[in-house]
């Protein structure tokens, strides 16, 4: 490679040139990199001698071009035994999720808090292992600590440090938080202007309650205490903040608190708030109905007033939402009547039908407006009767076989649909109870198969509002995520700081997925959780002593898209130890002018 000069009428532009032999056997030259003109070559190498420095510059890529290209030999003999208890092979997947982990500037953000509180641990190294662990290597703080013993990177700290620095973290939690999402402006904007919040709970080993363990309705019906878990996050599925609460607590309560503290911390004001109906307590509409803020929330068309359910299920005065290519979904102009279609040729199609309602709390004088979008679809309504078809059955079973002592409440419980008759015809206490089908209930519910409610305070078009409130999926993917490839739950700890800490390296962990599973999926395929952990995991190296690392994974389209977007391969045929060791400083590389927020 040679420095080469361009001249023209106003200036000379100075590029790194490469020589090369075509498929032809032809001899050419290309630009590989344009340093600029003699201005900003005195910017990138100083003022003294831009022009000699550059030069230099080139001499370097030329020495480093030579040095990939030319072949190793490693010697082996298969009479000589390998080296006892020295490791030989080593994870470097984790490499891509410390590149977004510094570009967050959580490493910045560990600093100010270590200046802080002055330790005397690297809460950095710390908790740069218990995110990596938590994604690839999911397990206790003492495996976590075993675990990353296959980095690359060896760690360095004792597992009573990491107790005291989950204890740290807590103490530090919100602001935590608040950094984090202020850094991750940097990477790009946020797709905030809708948030969506919901509430989960993971249990725990053990059976006593205590703090935050305790005993409350369990979203997995198990017989341990649990804590409650609320998530917000944007329209791209990455997480903006959480709060944990004792597992007792009302769902409908854990909304107002999280959201002063976007308001307060992370500058957040102007936001649309979407939640499922669990969360749609009329206290919670009123909150968002304020200012900037706005919500969009499921309801439930069975807690309808009666008038209100009569029109919502009415047959008459439908429209179709049309969805076209490259355009934004509308309503159709023309009005239908249910009854009068025929459901195999409308199977796939959505209807919808609106009206502004005021509701007012009987303990205050405050009174809501909002707007009740219903919508009816015919493949919907064959799905719940699907369901309830196959709950009526396990309710005959149970019915059949005297297992109907006890019933049930929950919406998808099928000893629902059993009634119980304890009384004789003269009105007396009976001895024995008998079980049946409670057929008015089923008929009640099948009055509704097939319509979804929900309300907002927007006036935005009726198809966009159902649009918004679709991506619901996106938090229940987050917890899904958490639950099952983080392995949050069961939790081992016990006191509440550290219980906060753990959920705090779970939500910045599930961060540091979320915005690597964006980079990779840019190029147009989509790779699943499984796909792209697994393949972190897998991505292991051999060590040779004195000349690098050589990959034992597979190259596939996933590694190609993984090194494209974190600007370093290593699935060449051998890393040279100096080549690995320039990837891990550029994994560490950040602005110089970020102080990482203000944790």
């Amino acid at each position: 490679m040679i420095l080469r000069t361009v001249s023209s009428k106003n200036t000379t532009l100075y590029y790194v040139q490469k020589s090369f032999r075509q498929e032809n056997g032809k001899n050419a030259t290309k630009y590989v990199e344009r340093l600029g003109n003699i201005e900003q070559l005195k910017a990138r190498f100083g003022e003294e001698d831009p022009v000699g420095e550059a030069k230099k510059y080139v001499a370097e890529l030329t020495r480093a071009e030579k040095d990939s290209q030319k072949s190793i030999m490693i010697e082996c003999k298969p009479a000589v035994l390998i080296d006892k208890n020295r490791q030989r092979c080593f994870n470097g997947g984790y490499l891509f999720l410390q590149k977004v982990y510094h570009e967050l500037g959580l490493d910045k953000i560990c600093k100010k808090i270590e200046k802080k509180h002055k330790n005397e641990y690297d809460l950095d190294a710390i908790l740069q292992m218990l995110l990596y662990t938590r994604i690839l290597y999911p397990g206790s703080k003492l495996s976590s600590l075993e675990d990353a013993k296959r980095f690359i990177e060896q760690p360095e700290a004792d597992i009573h440090h990491v107790y005291r620095a989950l204890s740290l973290l807590a103490k530090e939690n919100e602001n935590i938080q608040a950094a984090v999402y202020k850094n991750s402006l940097k990477l790009g904007k946020r797709n905030d202007t809708v948030i969506y919040y919901d509430c989960t709970n993971y249990y725990f080993e053990s059976e006593e309650e205590s703090g935050l363990r305790q005993y409350g309705h369990s979203k997995e019906s198990r017989p341990n205490p649990i804590v409650q878990m609320g998530l917000f996050t944007d329209m791209d599925g990455i997480p903006l903040a959480f709060c944990i609460n004792p597992g007792n607590t009302a769902e409908t309560t854990t909304l107002k608190p999280l959201e002063d503290t976007l308001r307060e911390k992370f500058g957040i004001s102007k936001v649309i708030t979407c939640t499922d109906g669990g969360l749609a307590s009329y206290e919670n509409r009123l909150n968002d109905h304020v200012g900037e803020r706005a919500f969009i929330t499921v309801q439930s068309l069975k807690k309808l007033e009666k008038p209100l359910q009569d029109w919502a299920l009415e047959t008459k005065g439908w429209r179709m939402v049309i969805y076209e290519k490259d355009k934004a979904p509308r309503l159709s102009e023309e009005v239908y009547d249910l009854a009068k279609l025929d459901p195999k040729v409308y199977a796939d199609k959505l209807f919808c039908r609106e009206r502004w309602i005021k509701t007012k709390l009987s303990k205050t004088k405050e009174e809501l407006e909002q707007r009740l979008i219903v919508t009816f679809s015919f493949k919907y309504r064959e799905y719940l009767r699907h369901v309830r078809e196959k709950q009526i059955a396990r309710a005959k079973g149970l019915i059949e076989s005297g297992a109907a002592c006890k019933l049930g409440k929950g919406q998808n419980d099928p000893k629902r649909f059993i009634k119980s008759e304890s009384c004789t015809i003269d009105g007396e206490i009976a001895e024995y109870t008998s079980y049946a089908l409670n057929q008015e209930m089923i008929d009640q519910e099948a009055r509704f198969d097939g319509f979804y409610g929900i309300c907002t305070d927007l006036e935005d078009s009726a198809p966009e509002i159902i649009r918004l409130n679709g991506g619901r999926w996106i938090i229940e993917d987050c917890f899904r995520i958490t639950k099952t490839d983080f392995e949050a739950r069961p939790v081992f700890l016990q006191r509440d700081d550290r219980i906060r800490a753990h959920f705090l390296t779970c939500f910045l962990a599930l961060i540091l997925y979320k915005y690597l599973a964006k980079k990779v999926n840019r190029a147009g395929k989509h790779f699943s959780p499984d796909e792209i952990i697994s393949t972190l995991q897998n991505m292991n190296f051999l060590s040779i002593p004195g000349e690098g690392y050589i990959p034992t994974y597979t190259r596939t389209d996933l590694t190609n898209n993984l090194h494209g977007s974190a600007g370093f391969r290593t699935d060449t045929q051998i890393v040279a130890k100096k080549t690995m060791r320039s990837i891990i400083a550029q994994t560490k590389a950040v602005d110089k002018n970020d102080d990482g927020g203000d944790a």
